[in-house]
């Protein structure tokens, strides 16, 4: 196994939890329906929503691109127990032309912000 790529972001909760009461179609636009529905399971979900946005904006660095070439919704973080990530079209397309195998990552939050750290892996 080595390391393709390392990215790491953090995201304001409380400019999460802004763009959550502002804009209706902001859920739906980046989150996954896993992603949602975990989200809404606490009684602050913008804390889990921003930690998934860092972990999308990781993941992304991981694999030396941004946001303008793979979707939000390509890159899934999951919850409940250690983190995992699933990446669907743009995201899994990027993965295989570097040959990443697997994107580790893991969460962390106080109460004004959340942090990811991921690190893309392949077979050599």
């Amino acid at each position: 196994m080595r390391i393709i790529g390392l990215g790491v972001d953090l995201a304001e909760i409380e400019r999460v939890r802004a763009l959550l009461e502002k804009y209706e179609q902001f859920p739906e636009r980046v989150f996954t329906e896993h992603e949602r529905s975990y989200a809404s399971r606490f009684a602050r979900p913008a804390r889990r929503y921003a930690a998934r946005f860092a972990g999308k904006e990781a993941v992304m660095k991981s694999m030396g691109t941004g946001w303008r070439s793979i979707r939000w919704q390509d890159i899934e973080i999951t919850g409940g127990g250690a983190p995992r990530v699933n990446l669907f079209r743009t995201a899994r397309a990027r993965a295989d032309q570097l040959g990443v195998t697997e994107v580790l990552v893991t969460i962390t939050h106080t109460d004004e912000t959340a942090m990811v750290v991921a690190v893309a892996v392949g077979e050599h």
